[in-house]
């Protein structure tokens, strides 16, 4: 059965409403809220992979971490160099060093772009949840207009008709 949200505003029957906006409608009707907490919300679905993928990345795209392996490496090369001058853990030109940088690389690349797939995801999220929420906004407006504009026809049937009785006591 066809309503008149779903052909007024949508400009589709209820069989091509998507279920995004099935539920805005549905909530539409029943005057409830579709705004959430839209990150609480995409955050519940994440597994552990994902919060762990997120909190990696978070972790080494911080200053802190930049700092911090910065001072390790320096930390290194003047232990391997200065320090150690005739048992070096590993003498310059840092072979060793080099095999854990490559090895910490190889295993942090693919974990950022695990977070970078995530933050589409959630930006996709995002997208969804403000496209509701407009939608939502719309036709709450459009419902205003309608209200509106049958107040107005009403008063006008109104003033019409105490027109038409103040025409017809002149007359008589």
């Amino acid at each position: 059965m066809l309503t008149d949200l779903e052909k007024n505003v949508l400009g589709k029957s209820a069989d091509e409403l998507n279920a995004s906006e099935k539920k805005v409608i549905t909530r539409a009707r029943e005057r409830r809220a579709v705004s959430t907490d839209a990150n609480e919300e995409f955050l519940s679905g994440a597994d552990f992979g994902d919060r762990l993928a997120d909190r990696i990345a978070w972790v080494g795209g911080s200053w802190t971490f930049i700092l911090c392996f910065f001072g390790f490496l320096v930390f290194w090369a003047l232990l391997n160099t200065v320090l150690l001058t005739t048992d070096a853990i590993d003498p310059y030109p840092f072979i060793f060093l080099n095999l854990l940088l490559s090895m910490l690389a190889a295993i942090q690349a693919p974990i950022i772009m695990m977070s970078q797939n995530r933050q589409a995801e959630r930006d996709r999220f995002m997208a969804a949840k403000d496209y509701e929420i407009n939608l939502k906004a719309e036709i709450e407006v459009l419902a205003l207009h309608q209200k509106i504009d049958l107040e107005v026809l009403k008063e006008l049937r109104e003033l019409r008709g105490e027109i038409a009785e103040m025409r017809a006591s002149r007359k008589e």
